[in-house]
């Protein structure tokens, strides 16, 4: 398995450097993966401080891990934090995050690879979050004796780690140290397949998404200008063409009396064209906006990437994208502001999404017919309303916490 492994990621780099002339996110991760090795040495060679390695697939993931890398930080200032990604989305984004002492992408899981990256970097602890499971990287950390954590881990039946063929991969969960998980069907999986060092600690991003709405206090002018006209305001989060169709028509139904937020997941030309056609009537784009203009708009389209978490304080609305595409984006974000929220039906692998759902707190659709079946009485029942935004903030306040769980762990085992 080790060799077949080592074949599959030699074709996938391959196939990478085939598509990189072509594909912009397959250049940025070929780029970035140049010299990577000697430039990693380099930079760490002459800082003898201890070091922790967070690892984060993309950005996703980063925010998932981001209380726990600032309370570590806060704990143990002598200690640097190396933080990766593999993805070009995160990396791309926050490699100049002032949180993390370095910031580097991770090399390709090679046997040598994994072998040079651990020699320079050194860690005391790894620490990775939510996914990817690395066979060399992982077990050539615990036979190293460095205690490897992941958190904010869940899984699902379904997985190769809990089939009978899956040896291989479960032998690669066995190098961490200890597993927190997010709920408690994550941690019987893994009771079952004979992993003991489990511990639920919850999900991480209630920390993120609590503290972001604690702290909510970025000046955006033109937004504030923009939903203070009357009207509710309907953020739609994270949105993606394919989520047009159930959207659009609620748009033109609620021309006159909604007022609407619109941040795309990919902002390039042809997306926002695309929403710009599917909305009734003139878009006033976020870079060509200013308080004035903005106050005669009825919809706002965010054409620049970090805003949206900052975006759902104006709202009492949520549309959430990714649901008629591949998977859902982030629920917890407007969750953390009392939105009632409403996304396409892709959205089971999404633990959070699921308990929302079930809580009565979110709202999946199939079509345009459904989401407005289930948006129109919410829009004229207000004392409803109310009663779903307090138990939208009084859930995302009770599920906070993770960070600190977590924390106490790690505090026993570097004490």
């Amino acid at each position: 398995m080790t060799l077949l492994y080592d074949f599959i990621l030699a074709c996938y780099a391959l196939l990478l450097r085939l598509l990189a002339p072509f594909v912009p996110k397959a250049r940025a991760w070929t780029d970035g993966r140049r010299g990577l090795l000697a430039h990693i040495g380099t930079t760490l060679a002459n800082d003898a401080a201890p070091r922790v390695w967070f690892h984060c697939a993309s950005l996703g993931e980063f925010e998932q891990g981001r209380p726990l890398l600032e309370a570590y930080r806060r704990r143990y200032p002598g200690t640097k934090l190396v933080l990766t990604f593999f993805s070009p989305s995160g990396y791309e984004i926050r490699h100049n995050w002032p949180g993390a002492d370095y910031v580097f992408y991770l090399p390709l899981d090679t046997r040598a690879s994994a072998r040079a990256f651990l020699d320079a970097v050194q860690p005391r602890l790894v620490v990775f979050v939510k996914y990817e499971y690395w066979f060399h990287l992982l077990t050539m950390a615990a036979q190293r004796g460095i205690p490897t954590v992941l958190v904010s881990a869940i899984f699902r039946p379904e997985q190769v780690f809990f089939r009978p063929w899956g040896g291989f991969y479960r032998q690669i969960l066995r190098s961490f140290r200890h597993i927190f998980t997010q709920n408690q069907a994550s941690a019987d999986l893994l009771h079952s397949i004979g992993l003991t060092g489990v511990s639920v600690a919850g999900d991480t991003r209630f920390d993120t998404v609590a503290a972001t709405a604690a702290n909510a206090a970025q000046p955006l002018p033109v937004v504030e200008t923009f939903a203070s006209q009357g009207g509710a305001v309907l953020v739609a989060g994270s949105l993606w063409p394919d989520d047009l169709p159930a959207l659009a028509p609620l748009l033109h139904a609620y021309a006159g009396r909604l007022r609407v937020v619109v941040a795309p997941h990919e902002i390039d030309e042809a997306t926002l064209k695309a929403i710009e056609a599917a909305c009734p009537g003139p878009v006033l784009r976020y870079s060509q906006a200013t308080p004035a203009n903005a106050a005669a708009a009825r919809i706002l389209l965010i054409d620049n990437i970090g805003l949206l978490g900052q975006l759902y304080r104006f709202g009492q609305y949520a549309y959430i994208g990714g649901g008629f595409g591949k998977g859902l984006h982030n629920t917890l974000e407007a969750a953390a502001f009392g939105l009632p929220l409403f996304f396409g039906p892709n959205y089971a692998k999404f633990q959070e999404a699921v308990a929302l759902t079930e809580a009565g707190l979110a709202f999946p659709v199939q079509s345009a017919v459904e989401l407005m079946a289930v948006f129109t009485p919410l829009y004229h029942d207000a004392p409803r309303h109310l009663r779903l935004q307090d138990a939208l903030l009084n859930y995302v306040h009770n599920q906070a916490g993770a960070t600190q769980r977590i924390m106490q762990w790690l505090d026993e085992f570097v004490n």
